[in-house]
This record gives structure tokens, C-alpha cells and sequence, in this order.
């Protein structure tokens, strides 16, 4: 992923995009995707201060985490452009007439890699590239 892995930066990273943007700041072209994403969801604009940069989000509680939403649409957007695990541009434009918009597919795309993640987190291994490709095909 683009972002950091650690948690407190990650989080700190998407404040600093927030607060450039706010104050007319320019910023620089990672800066300008992330705060694509951001403008995408105004849901969350009010997460990005610094009372929430220590909160802990549980899914168990059903609550949503702004940080890992947003980032995860970064995560999608780095795999387009790197085309990693390959085959995945030819994959999303396979899918795309499948969907209303892209965002309602950048939404499944995420639920599959958040999916697969989860599952080399319990496994303790690395996320299998192949079974991501396979739920993204199901998608269809």
C-alpha cells in the first residue's frame, strides 16, 4: 500500500492531506489521490481530526472505520496503476459494465481484498493473490 502500514502515520498522513486541502495548500500527486478518495466521502470529513486519530474502531460493535475505508480505496487505485497481483486492470475493466459506477466497484473490489486479507492475518501468511482474483470474478 501507498500509506504506511502503521497505523498512527497512516491516519496522520490522511489529517495532513485534509488540512493542506482546507487551506488551499498544493499538494503533491499521492496527496492529490488520497484526497480524491476523501472528497469522495463526505461521511467522513468529520473523522479527520485529531480527536480520532487514537480511536479504536470495532467491527465486532459494528462500527465503521474511516481510516481503513478510505485507505483501502487507495490500496484499489495503487493495485490499478502497478496492475498488481497481475491481472487485475484487465480484471476491473471486465467488471466495470457489471456496476453503476466505479465507486460501487472500487466497494466490491474492497470487500474481496479486505476478505483476503483477513484471511492471511489468521493464517499468519501472505495474502493469496490467487483466491483476491477469484472473488473479484465472482463479482461478475
Amino acid at each position: 500500500m501507498l500509506l504506511t502500514q502503521h497505523r498512527d502515520q497512516s491516519r496522520q498522513f490522511f489529517l495532513q492531506v485534509w488540512q493542506k486541502y482546507q487551506q488551499h495548500i498544493p499538494l503533491e500527486p499521492l496527496e492529490a489521490v488520497i484526497l480524491d478518495v476523501i472528497l469522495a466521502h463526505p461521511e467522513y470529513h468529520a473523522y479527520l481530526t485529531e480527536e480520532f486519530l487514537d480511536k479504536d474502531y470495532r467491527p465486532d460493535q459494528f462500527e465503521d472505520n474511516p481510516f481503513l475505508h478510505l485507505g483501502l480505496h487507495i490500496a484499489i487505485q495503487e493495485q490499478l496503476q502497478t496492475d498488481r497481483p497481475a491481472g487485475i486492470r484487465t480484471l476491473y475493466q471486465t467488471l466495470k459494465p457489471h456496476f453503476e459506477d466505479i465507486h460501487s466497484l472500487e466497494h466490491q473490489m474492497m470487500l474481496c481484498l479486505a476478505q483476503t486479507l483477513l484471511q492471511a492475518q489468521v493464517q499468519q501468511t501472505m495474502p493469496d493473490e490467487n483466491h483476491y482474483l477469484s472473488c473479484l470474478k465472482q463479482a461478475i
